[in-house]
């Protein structure tokens, strides 16, 4: 059982393939919980919409399926690849490298999105945006 839990420590490579796994795994479970290929497919026959090439109904939701399938796969090897990597650095080849790609990944997030939350802020308050020419416009 010592064996099991000292190889269960960031670093190992029994912890890293698992933790690529849980990735995968809760990047598809995400997917399938809050998109569904049906109702996207039943909604383009509703409103007139269609994909070239592909008849209306099933075989449109088998398509979207498809595609989806694939674009979250590339998708969680992306995610994997960047919350694996910086252990690996720090591990294999000492490199100082003092934030996980979890953080990472967080911290990217959460300034995208207050740099469009401010952005839309300023939209609102008929701003003409802050990234035009580095002036703000006065309100009127």
């Amino acid at each position: 059982m010592k064996v099991v839990a000292d190889s269960l420590v960031p670093g190992k490579a029994i912890y890293e393939l698992m933790y690529v796994a849980f990735i995968v795994f809760f990047c598809y479970f995400y997917t399938a919980v809050t998109f569904n290929p049906v109702d996207v497919a039943d909604n383009m026959k509703k409103y007139g919409g269609y994909v070239p090439g592909i008849r209306p109904g099933k075989k449109t939701a088998d398509y979207i399926d498809e595609v989806l399938t694939r674009l979250t796969f590339s998708g969680a090897i992306y995610v994997s690849a960047v919350c694996v990597l910086p252990s690996i650095l720090i591990g294999y080849f000492n490199v100082p490298f003092y934030f996980g790609g979890t953080a990472l990944l967080i911290v990217v997030g959460v300034a995208l999105d207050t740099a469009g939350q401010i952005e839309t802020h300023l939209l609102t308050r008929q701003y003409e945006g802050f990234m035009k020419k580095g002036k703000i416009a006065r309100r009127r």
